[in-house]
């Protein structure tokens, strides 16, 4: 018969942070992989090799974190 909505609460500022760091990692990401299809000397290809690495290492952790983080607030 009647309805209780549930009030919307504000956004978790540190989840928000995580999204957004997420988000701009793999942009960074996308502009590594750029930049080492378009390498031709070999010290620029090694340098965007871990580049690369480095960059995806970094969103793999920021992933974990969102992860868990969503598996917590649940």
């Amino acid at each position: 018969m009647f309805q209780f909505h549930k009030q919307a609460s504000k956004p978790d500022p540190n989840y928000l942070n995580l999204v957004d760091h997420l988000a701009k990692t793999k942009s960074q990401l996308e502009l590594a992989y750029q930049n080492f299809e378009n390498a031709t000397e070999p010290e620029l290809i090694d340098c965007y090799i871990y580049e690369v690495n480095a960059i995806q290492m970094r969103y793999k952790f920021l992933l974990a974190r969102l992860k868990s983080y969503e598996m917590s607030d649940s």
